[in-house]
């Protein structure tokens, strides 16, 4: 079995400032009431601002350090700040807030990275209200939110309810933001994933291939972006027998990965996977071995001993081993993939 890659939009932090409207006097017995007030008591209004004003910039401070410690895979030190933001934007701005919108995905990002895929699928789509009421049914926002309730959707194998909504968060950045964008290319890559999973090859290979030009083009050759269409595009040349086109792919990919995201990243892992799933349908067991090894090591440090991924891995290893008649090293890899299996993949 091989990994595929769909990539979730990171949305910038936006700090917003606190506004008080002030409603028009329409009494003149109120501005009297106002006048006769002591001097004392406007500082104690500057003091609530700037106090409300404090508790949003802490707020704001403690979501980019939830950030951070997501993006280095520290999920456990990561999940109560982003707890932590929610609850004193909640407080401050009101549960339909985009910034509340806003905190619900990166804590939806975080429990999907840790394959709890329940709890994050909930998230996603409280966030994906909120920004439909505030924001419109039209805004990038919110083709953001529905590209990842798709996502956690396809996760799940539901592939018929993730389908209309990639297509429906692809049409709405087509129009607002233009049809090379990197977000469209973004869209234009989960779709084709979505049918590359359904076995639909012949739909999945020109939006891979258009998903890919995008990001050369407007990115970059060596993002990390480029990287996974490389990877997805490899796959789907490699379950078609055409190993010619999908090895330069994976060895390219791998290369952009190593060194933009670091030796031990779970994507150089998933690389690392697919590339030894060629080697191996090739018959060259001695090259994919130490591939399937060390990708299994680097989603063990990283992801925890328990992660979905890594029943994909051992399952793969296992049947390596099996092919080489070594069936009493398969044997334990395949009976600790079942156990993740049947756990859910907790972490």
């Amino acid at each position: 079995m091989k990994l595929w890659i769909q990539s979730v939009l990171i949305a910038p932090v936006v700090v917003l400032s606190v506004h008080e409207s002030v409603k028009a006097v329409e009494s003149s017995s109120v501005v009297e009431q106002r006048l006769e007030q002591p001097q004392s008591a406007q500082p104690t209004l500057l003091t609530q601002k700037e106090l409300a004003q404090k508790e949003l910039d802490e707020a704001n401070e403690l979501y980019q350090q939830a950030e951070n410690l997501y993006y280095k895979r520290d999920y456990e030190a990561a999940l109560p700040l982003y707890q932590r933001s929610l609850r004193i934007r909640e407080r401050a701005l009101g549960e339909n807030h985009p910034d509340v919108a806003t905190s619900l995905r990166g804590l939806a990002e975080l429990h999907s990275s840790q394959g709890n895929y329940g709890a994050a699928l909930l998230l996603h789509q409280r966030s994906l209200r909120i920004r439909e009421t505030v924001l419109g049914k039209n805004h990038p926002d919110v083709a953001q939110s529905l590209n990842n309730v798709a996502l956690l959707y396809s996760k799940q194998g539901n592939y018929e309810v993730a389908l209309p909504l990639y297509q429906h968060s692809l049409r709405i950045r087509k129009t607002a933001l233009g049809e090379n964008h990197p977000d469209v290319a973004q869209s234009l890559n989960n779709l084709a994933s979505l049918y590359y999973k359904k076995g639909n090859y012949q739909v999945a290979l020109p939006l891979h291939q258009r998903s890919l030009r995008i990001r050369e083009t407007v990115l970059g050759n060596n993002h990390p972006d480029v990287a996974t269409s490389l990877n997805n595009l490899a796959l789907l040349y490699s379950d078609q027998g055409n190993y010619e086109a999908a090895l330069p792919l994976y060895q390219r990919s791998l290369r952009i990965r190593e060194t933009t995201l670091g030796e031990n990243h779970p994507r150089v892992a998933t690389v690392l996977n697919n590339l030894a799933n060629l080697y191996h349908e090739q018959g060259s067991h001695e090259l994919a071995l130490p591939l399937y090894q060390r990708s299994l090591r680097i989603l063990e440090t990283v992801l925890g001993e328990n992660h979905p991924n890594l029943a994909t891995i051992l399952n793969n290893l296992a049947n390596l081993y099996s092919d080489n008649g070594n069936e009493a090293a398969a044997i334990p890899l395949r009976q600790r993939a079942e156990r993740i299996q049947q756990m859910g993949g907790s972490p």
